[in-house]
């Protein structure tokens, strides 16, 4: 009986300690945008905003070379900025895309049939493997393409934010 309770405590340390290892050499990075969604935007129309991500290029500095691996979007989530106290019940859909110099674009996260009255969503991650080459390039680009349900009756600035995980490679 001592043994078994040695055994499970040891391999319940084990556990533990492999999921801390896990949290402390996995890296996340942010990436934010803000989009001006203005009041000429028509309802019912896909709207492209396109923004250089110069926060992700500091971690790397454009280096290929950098010493991550597999690294993938682990959230996505917009939020009005502006104006105080609006919501997000003018949207239909968002879509984010991420690219960069000599890379194809991918779609990262979306959200379609919209109907949230809040300030901030939490976007669908698309499973589009490891972004390392886009990530670790030059010129990290994040496309957003939305959609309204009716046209704002004032300018709104969105902030896009982004968490980009990966782990050390060796």
């Amino acid at each position: 009986m001592k043994n078994i309770v040695l055994t499970a405590m040891a391999a319940s340390a084990v556990l533990v300690s492999c999921g801390t290892v896990q949290s402390l050499v996995q890296n996340t990075f942010p990436y934010t945008a803000n989009v001006l969604v203005s009041t000429g935007v028509p309802a019912d129309k896909e709207v492209s905003s396109t923004a250089t991500a110069t926060n992700v290029q500091t971690w790397f500095g454009g280096n290929n070379n950098a010493k991550i691996k597999d690294v993938r979007i682990s959230e996505a989530k917009i939020s009005v900025a502006s104006p105080s106290g609006g919501n997000l019940s003018a949207f239909k859909s968002v879509k984010i895309y991420v690219s960069s110099n000599g890379t194809g674009e991918r779609l990262i996260a979306s959200r379609s049939n919209m109907s949230n009255n809040s300030s901030s969503l939490n976007l669908d991650l698309n499973d589009t493997g490891f972004l390392d080459e886009i990530v670790k390039s030059s010129g990290l680009t994040v496309r957003t393409v939305y959609e309204l349900k009716s046209q704002t009756t004032s300018d709104m600035n969105i902030k896009v934010a982004l968490n980009f995980s990966s782990v050390p490679a060796k």
